[in-house]
């Protein structure tokens, strides 16, 4: 297609000339109403002027007769101007008057009529049109009165003339203006266009051009660039996860295999045979673990969990982890505390849930003091994890703290990336999911997890948004039963 079909073909240069039609349109009744309005208030002039001169020169008539009337009219013809006179006999012939000639029947009909008509000195042939008045005096005498309409179709040409130009005027504006229109808007669309074919190339990281002018086209191409930075973002996770489960993975399924081979190739009794069966379902148990956890979290980061969502207070939820996990706190010899206000939230009470019992469990697992990991008995302060509900302005704060090492503030950022496990932690068991879920919940319901420094060990914080209306009544407390994900 060629440049000018492809301009033509556009939807700024198509709504361009059904404005320009109708402004055209509207012009034109414009002008033609002026130019009707102005006719009819010439001719309501010369009707009037010709009323008035009929009426004065009946009286004269009335006064003096017919050589009066005779008199009066040839004076009053020879002077300049383009009022017209005229006496007939009954017969028709005429005795006074500046009019030359008359179009037939003109003279045998009383009242106003609009008629050619030639003046007695007129050198050329050409015909005139004039509005005349025709009376019927005593004996059957005809007196005409008359104006030129030379006027009136002089300021009618005028008009229509201006008209003319007004109406080439707005198309060639209008022409012109919606070219410029529709090549502008044209070029930033071929832009567009050009940058989403090479992203659908596989350049994820091309971005629609946004101009300054901040337009309709402008917020499209805005709201498409944060939709392609989502897009690649979940793709770059995608693939990161991919990558991470044929790394994370592939050494507990080769683990599970070789076990199992070795059970098979050992001729043992069937107590050996139950023990390799019984360490076959740990290992597998643990897998299960990894891909529910995978799957929470690409729920959460889909936004499919959004269906379910209800209002409840996030104090009954860390309060119900307590309960939950103060047993195995106390068996790893830990102090499991819970500080509550009332804190109302509209969110997904499961997914809320698991996060909160992901940071928990990191914090038993990971956040012993340094003292205490090395076998030396500590206080039972130092070896405290606190379990934290509240309110602050508009966000709800659940928060984990323990006394352990903590995590670098460098190191914080990687710390919620899918299978990632910190140098500290390798030698314990875990997947490395357990951050990355609490983080994708908390953006699922537009919050974020927040790491910081317990001055010593690590405060884990989901920011939620709180719900409005605090008082209203809360959902009913349902059991929280989360997974184990490490």
């Amino acid at each position: 297609m060629t440049a000018f079909g492809k301009l033509v073909r556009t939807t700024a240069f198509r709504l361009t000339l059904v404005y320009l039609l109708l402004f055209a349109m509207f012009a034109a009744s414009l002008l033609a109403y002026f130019a009707w309005n102005t006719r009819r208030l010439i001719t309501e002039e010369i009707t009037q002027t010709v009323n008035a001169e009929t009426s004065e020169i009946n009286e004269i008539y009335d006064r003096g007769g017919m050589v009066r009337l005779v008199r009066t009219i040839e004076y009053r013809a020879l002077r300049p101007g383009a009022n017209l006179y005229l006496v007939t006999t009954p017969t028709g012939q005429a005795i006074a008057g500046n009019v030359g000639s008359l179009a037939p029947g003109v003279m045998a009909t009383r009242g106003w009529s609009e008629t050619a008509y030639r003046r007695i000195e007129d050198s050329d042939d050409r015909d005139h049109r004039a509005l005349v008045r025709v009376t019927e005096l005593e004996n059957g005498f005809r007196l005409l009165i008359g104006r030129d309409l030379a006027e009136r179709r002089r300021l009618f040409g005028i008009v229509a003339k201006a008209a003319q130009f007004s109406v080439l005027i707005v198309v060639v504006l209008g022409l012109g203006g919606g070219i410029f229109v529709a090549r502008r808007v044209l070029r930033r669309i071929d832009a567009m266009t050009g940058t989403a074919q090479r992203i659908m190339t596989g350049d994820l990281s091309e971005r629609l051009p946004v101009g300054r002018s901040g337009d309709e086209i402008d917020r499209l191409a805005e709201n498409l660039n944060a939709m392609l930075e989502r897009i690649e973002t979940l793709m770059a996770g995608l693939k990161e996860v991919s990558d991470n489960i044929a790394h994370d993975l592939k050494t507990p399924l080769t683990r599970l295999r070789n076990r199992a081979e070795e059970a098979l190739a050992r001729s043992g009794c069937e107590a050996d045979y139950r023990a390799a069966l019984e360490r076959t379902i740990e290992e597998s148990d643990g897998l299960i673990r990894t891909f529910n956890a995978l799957l929470m979290i690409a729920r959460a980061e889909s936004g499919q969990a959004r269906g379910n969502m209800d209002d409840f207070d996030a104090a009954e939820v860390a309060e119900g982890i307590h309960e939950l996990y103060e047993p195995l706190a106390e068996d790893d010899g830990v102090a499991l505390k819970v500080k509550c206000e009332q804190a109302p939230v509209h969110a997904n009470r499961e997914l809320i849930s698991q996060a909160l019992a992901n940071l928990v469990e990191n914090a038993i697992k990971y956040g012993k003091p340094a003292a205490q990991a090395a076998g030396t008995v500590v206080s039972m302060d130092a070896r405290q994890i606190t379990i934290e509900a509240r309110r602050d302005g508009d966000h709800v704060l659940l928060s984990v703290t323990d006394r352990g090492p903590g995590i670098p503030e460098a190191d914080r950022k990687h710390a919620i990336e899918r299978f990632v496990r910190l140098e500290a932690s390798r030698t314990l068991p875990g997947s490395g999911l357990g951050l990355s879920l609490a983080s994708a919940v908390a953006t699922l319901h537009g919050g974020e997890l927040r790491l910081g420094d317990a001055h010593p060990g690590l405060v884990a914080t989901l920011v939620l948004p709180a719900r409005a209306g605090a008082g209203d009544r809360v959902a009913p407390p349902i059991p929280d039963v989360p997974q184990k994900v490490a």
